[in-house]
C-alpha cells in the first residue's frame, strides 16, 4: 500500500509549534506534499526517515513547497532547477510554488496554485476585505492558469514516456463542483469557484488525462472539505470548501482504495486552516 497525502500546512514552523511533527509520526504516510512553508530553507527543519525537496522561494515569509518522501527520489526538479518551459510562466518560477520528484514507476508533484482575487466587474468597495485592485491578481492566476494548462501536460506526458504515472497533489485554490464548497450558490462570484476557473479544472480532469482521485472516491455527495477560515465558526459548523487536491493518471486512480481528511475534533487543535488530505493507493 502507497499512503500518499497533502497539506497545507500555513507556515511549517507554525504547524511544528501546534504539533505537526507528532501528528506526522502517527499517519504512516509514504509522501506527504506541503504547500505554504513560509519560512527560509534553514528554517524548514529536519523529518526523520524522509527524504525532502524543497522550495522555498524567494519571497520572505510566503509559499514555499516541498514533497517528503521515504524512497529516496531519482530526481528532483523545481522551477529554479528547471525553468518551466510553458510561456508566461516564467514570472512565477523564483515564488516556490512547484516541485516535482521521481521515485519507482511514479513522477509526484507538488504544486501551490496563486489564491487570485475577483475581476473587476465583481469588485466591490466596502464589501471587500482586501482593497480593489482593478481584476489584477485574478488577472495574474489565470495567466498562471493558463501557462501552468502546458506545463502540467507536458510533464503528465513525460512521466507516463518515461513508464512513470504521475501525481499532481497540493492547494489549487479551486474547488471544482457544487459538492465542494458548502454554500455553492454564493461562492460562484467568489475567488476559487468561478466559472473560468471551474472551467480550467474541466479541461484538466479527464478519464484519459487526470482524475480527481478524492471525488471519485468520496463519490456524488457534499464534502470532503479540506479548508475552513480562522474566523468565526466555520470550523466547527463544518463551513468550507474542498481546495486541496490528489489528481492522477488514469492507472494510478485506479489503484485508489480510500480518502481521508483528516480534521481535527476542536478548533483548539487545529493545525493549519487546511486539513491533510491522505489516500491510499493500491501498490507497492
Amino acid at each position: 500500500m502507497l499512503r500518499v497525502g497533502t497539506f497545507n500546512v500555513n507556515g511549517i514552523r507554525a504547524a511544528r509549534r501546534r504539533g505537526f511533527d507528532a501528528w506526522f509520526a502517527d499517519r504512516g504516510l509514504d509522501v506527504l506534499a506541503l504547500q505554504e512553508l513560509r519560512c527560509p530553507p534553514a528554517e524548514v527543519g529536519d523529518f526523520p526517515g524522509y527524504r525532502a525537496a524543497v522550495d522555498c522561494g524567494s519571497i520572505p515569509g510566503r509559499n514555499g513547497v516541498a514533497i517528503l518522501s521515504r524512497e529516496a527520489p531519482s530526481d528532483v526538479r523545481t522551477w529554479v532547477s528547471h525553468p518551466p518551459r510553458a510561456r508566461g510562466l516564467a514570472e512565477y518560477a523564483h515564488e516556490g510554488r512547484y516541485v516535482e520528484i521521481d521515485v519507482p514507476g511514479l513522477t509526484v508533484a507538488c504544486l501551490y496554485l496563486p489564491k487570485g482575487g475577483l475581476p473587476a466587474h465583481l469588485q466591490r468597495p466596502g464589501n471587500m476585505r482586501e482593497t480593489p485592485d482593478g481584476g489584477a491578481k485574478h488577472a495574474r492566476k489565470m495567466r498562471f492558469l493558463d501557462g501552468f494548462a502546458r506545463e502540467l501536460d507536458r510533464n503528465r506526458r513525460a512521466a507516463l514516456a518515461a513508464g512513470r504515472e504521475f501525481l499532481l497533489l497540493g492547494d489549487l485554490n479551486l474547488a471544482h463542483l457544487p459538492h465542494d464548497v458548502t454554500n455553492w450558490r454564493p461562492a460562484q462570484k467568489m475567488e476559487g469557484f468561478l466559472p473560468e476557473e471551474r472551467a480550467w479544472l474541466d479541461e484538466r480532469i479527464g478519464p484519459r488525462r487526470l482524475v480527481d482521485v478524492v471525488r471519485t472516491l468520496h463519490g456524488d455527495r457534499p464534502g470532503p472539505l479540506s479548508w475552513w477560515s480562522w474566523a468565526g465558526a466555520s470550523f466547527t459548523k463544518d463551513v468550507g470548501w474542498r481546495i486541496d487536491h490528489q489528481l492522477a493518471t488514469p492507472g494510478l486512480a485506479r489503484r485508489a482504495v480510500a480518502v481521508t481528511v483528516d480534521k481535527e475534533p476542536s478548533p483548539d487543535e487545529r493545525l493549519s486552516d487546511h486539513a491533510p488530505v491522505i489516500v491510499d493507493y493500491a501498490v507497492s
